[in-house]
C-alpha cells in the first residue's frame, strides 16, 4: 500500500493511534531509567544527557526498523537446553528451555535493571553520598558512562518496542512515524519527568522499584514465563496513586503547621 492510501484508510490511522500510545506506555520504562541516570550528573549535564539519551532511542529503534527481517529472526529458537520443565494447568512446560538471541537480550536487559536499580537503592540508603559526581576531573568519564548504561538499555527496550510494532502492523511508514512521534513526546516529557523524580526523594524510591519489577518482568518473559502488561502498568499505576495521596498529605500537614505558627515579630 502506497503512502497516499495509508493516509487515506481510517484503519491506518486507527494503527497508528493505536501504536503510539502502546509505544509511548512501553517507553515510560525507559524513560524513568534515563530521568534517574541523568540525575545523578553535575546539573549543567543533566538535559544533555537525556537529550542524547533520548536521541539514541530514536536512531536505534529507525535502525531495527529498517532491520525487521533481522529483528523477526531474533525471535527464533538459538538453541534449546533439552530440560523439561513443571508442566502448567495446561499440561505444558511452566517455562521455556529454548532461548532466542531476544529472550537472551531481555534476561541481560532484566539482570542489567536488578543490579542498577537495587545499586541506585544502595546509594539512596548511604548516608555519607559519594562525591565523585562533583569532581570535575571524572565528569567526563561520568557523563560518558550513563550514555553507554542509557544506550544499552535503550536497545533492549529498543527491540521490544520494534517487536510489539511489527506485531500490530505490517506497513513500515506507520511504524516510523508512530516511533518519531513517540520519541518526541519523551522528549517533551524528559525534563518534567527528571526534574519531579529529582524534588522528590520518595519518588525516586518508587522509581526505583519500578525497575526492579521490569527488570524481574523481563527476565521472566525471557524464560518464556509472559506476565500481561496491563498488571504489570496496572500495579505501576496504582503505586504512583498511593504516592500521589502521600505528598498531597505531606503538603496539606506542611500548610496546616506553617499556618499554626505564631507570626514573626
Amino acid at each position: 500500500m502506497d503512502i497516499a492510501a495509508l493516509i487515506a484508510s481510517p484503519a491506518a490511522w486507527a494503527a497508528l493511534i493505536t501504536l503510539i500510545v502502546m509505544e509511548v506506555v512501553l517507553g515510560i520504562d525507559n524513560l524513568i531509567f534515563i530521568s534517574i541516570l541523568s540525575n545523578k550528573l553535575p546539573e549543567e549535564q543533566r538535559k544533555r544527557a537525556r537529550q542524547v539519551g533520548i536521541s539514541l532511542a530514536l536512531v536505534m529503534r529507525l535502525i531495527l526498523l529498517s532491520m525487521i527481517a533481522w529483528i523477526v529472526g531474533l525471535t527464533t529458537p538459538a538453541f534449546d537446553l533439552g530440560i523439561t520443565g513443571p508442566l502448567n494447568g495446561h499440561g505444558e512446560p511452566s517455562f521455556e528451555t529454548a532461548f532466542s538471541w531476544r529472550d537472551l537480550i531481555l534476561i541481560a536487559g532484566g539482570l542489567f535493571l536488578l543490579w542498577k536499580a537495587t545499586k541506585e537503592i544502595h546509594h539512596s540508603m548511604d548516608p555519607a553520598p559519594s562525591t565523585d559526581l562533583l569532581d570535575k576531573h571524572h565528569t567526563a568519564k561520568n557523563f560518558a558512562a550513563a550514555i553507554v548504561q542509557i544506550l544499552l538499555l535503550d536497545l533492549v527496550f529498543s527491540v521490544d518496542s520494534i517487536l510489539t510494532a511489527i506485531g500490530m502492523t505490517e506497513h513500515l511508514p506507520i511504524m516510523f512515524t508512530a516511533v518519531i512521534i513517540t520519541v518526541g513526546i519523551m522528549m517533551l516529557a524528559a525534563d518534567p519527568l527528571a526534574n519531579f523524580i529529582n524534588k522528590n526523594p520518595t519518588v525516586v524510591m518508587l522509581a526505583l522499584g519500578f525497575l526492579m519489577m521490569i527488570g524481574a518482568v523481563l527476565i521472566a518473559d525471557g524464560f518464556g514465563v509472559h506476565v500481561p502488561k496491563g498488571y504489570i502498568y496496572a500495579a505501576m499505576g496504582f503505586s504512583a496513586l498511593i504516592e500521589t495521596l502521600n505528598m498531597l498529605s505531606r503538603g496539606a500537614k506542611a500548610k496546616k503547621a506553617q499556618a499554626a505558627e505564631p507570626p514573626s515579630p
